[in-house]
């Protein structure tokens, strides 16, 4: 487990350009630090919200899960990201409604929920940190339904996998077809088909477990 100091040079590192001094020192003393592994659920939909996570490394995927256990991907969250919906759920005072599942090992500083609405009043930098969460989260879920809205499934296919490649920092992306399925709301198949496609065309190469991109 990580000390007070370097939970204090993680948050000045990753989010000191914007948050005060004071409020960085009093974030360091209560943050919980959780480690994670790759494909780890961090938040089940219907959790009770007890703690808030800011992203301090790696990438955390939020989607929406049916009862069916059908997934629909909203947004990622990287390194000094925070999740809006979970605040959003946290100040309305109910349970979760998204599912957060690590893309790859990651490293999350947790805070007490009953610090938000405190920092937001006693601290100018926090009250902009999350307005700004709340705006950059708004126009990746525009995107998200433009994609769904007006993009052929072919289309959306390649512009997944050349985010995936910008969001994992890797050419080769160890993601299953049933996975990019359930994260594009297809069936594995069809996307089995798509890729086959993709890599007729010389844009991916398909390997057990692994697609490669070549094109980018």
């Amino acid at each position: 487990m990580r000390n007070l100091v370097n939970k204090k040079a993680l948050l000045q590192e990753t989010l000191g350009y914007i948050l005060e001094e004071e409020l960085i020192q009093e974030m360091s003393e209560i943050a919980r630090v959780r480690e994670t592994v790759a494909d780890e659920i961090i938040i089940h939909v219907g959790d009770e919200l007890l703690m808030i996570p800011i992203v301090i490394s790696g990438s955390i995927k939020v989607s929406r899960e049916n009862a069916s256990g059908n997934e629909l991907l909203l947004y990622y969250i990287e390194g000094g990201d925070t999740c809006a919906m979970t605040l959003q759920c946290c100040v309305r005072k109910v349970d979760s409604q998204i599912k957060a599942t690590a893309m790859e090992p990651s490293l999350l500083l947790m805070f007490p929920v009953e610090n938000m609405d405190k920092w937001m009043d006693k601290y100018k930098s926090w009250r902009s940190f999350i307005l700004s969460s709340y705006h950059s989260r708004m126009m990746e879920l525009m995107e998200t339904i433009d994609a769904m809205a007006f993009m052929r499934l072919d289309e959306r296919l390649l512009k997944y996998l050349t985010d995936q490649v910008k969001l994992m920092g890797s050419m080769e992306l160890n993601h299953t077809h049933q996975q990019i399925a359930d994260d594009l709301h297809s069936s594995r198949v069809v996307i089995s088909r798509l890729l086959k496609q993709l890599e007729t065309k010389g844009i991916i190469a398909i390997h057990r477990n692994k697609i490669v991109m070549k094109e980018f």
